[in-house]
């Protein structure tokens, strides 16, 4: 009853289904990895916002490079603004995908370091994208400020490619080796993200906090996954017995069907 299974037809499809079965759930187990991953990331930055404000010279120093652990810490620092060596990072979005620019300016600390500073977002509306925009200028004198502690960009990491011969002020990256380089100053590492004081008139547009990754999207794909390898053989078993039941069919209307032919004499 079963020997069409060894025709070839039903053997490709047997180990078709036979190599989906292990494909499906390895990439369950993978999905379930992303998971995880997602996860752990959630609750380290989760953890980072939550802690409490330090100075920035407890987590960063000149050419250190932010961890992990570190990233999104908030941190204070007290000095002042330097917007004669103001400038502008290239094709930043807003919370409305609006393209404009992301303000970074030196703040100068006490003791003569320098911290990059991300002021928030600009809209890049100005008369050509080779002219240097117009920006909003922030409190003058002596303050304290307050922000999200972030690591040096690279292209690795973000994606964005590092171009060369860009307008005067303008970068792709946020970098603080190659703005120590430019101020010809001790630049502390990586860069804080301003969350206060919040400029008087709305602008710079001060950056939201980062949202959490959708690892429960990854959890249910690992299901989807596992659950796709058990309808396979699940699947196989019913095109099976359709087979057998169509085959029966055939013979139960023409017996002769299932009569082998005489040999030849």
């Amino acid at each position: 009853m079963y020997r069409f299974l060894l025709s070839r037809q039903w053997v490709i499809l047997t180990l078709i289904a036979l190599l989906l079965i292990p494909t499906m759930i390895r990439l369950g187990f993978w999905q379930m990895h992303r998971y995880e991953e997602r996860t752990a990331r959630n609750d380290l930055v989760a953890a980072a916002l939550g802690a409490e404000p330090v100075p920035v010279e407890r987590l960063t120093a000149p050419g250190k490079k932010i961890t992990t652990d570190e990233r999104y810490r908030t941190v204070t620092a007290k000095g002042r603004f330097d917007t004669d060596d103001e400038f502008v990072v290239r094709r930043r979005t807003n919370s409305d995908d609006a393209v404009g620019y992301h303000v970074l300016t030196p703040f100068v600390l006490d003791d003569g370091k320098v911290l990059l500073v991300n002021r928030g977002w600009i809209p890049a509306d100005g008369p050509s994208q080779t002219d240097f925009p117009e920006i909003p200028a922030p409190p003058r004198g002596e303050i304290t400020v307050t922000g999200r502690m972030m690591p040096d960009e690279t292209t690795a990491a973000s994606g964005i490619k590092n171009l060369e011969g860009l307008p005067d002020r303008q970068v792709m990256l946020i970098n603080s080796e190659q703005e120590a380089a430019r101020l010809g100053a001790e630049v502390l590492g990586g860069y804080v993200v301003l969350t206060a004081p919040e400029p008087a008139n709305g602008s710079p547009e001060l950056i939201g906090r980062p949202g959490d990754e959708d690892a429960a999207l990854n959890f249910a794909y690992a299901i989807q996954w596992w659950l796709f390898s058990a309808a396979v053989p699940v699947g196989w078993w019913f095109l099976v017995r359709r087979e057998v039941r169509d085959r029966a069919a055939a013979e139960d209307e023409d017996p002769r069907a299932a009569e082998p032919e005489p040999a030849a004499v």
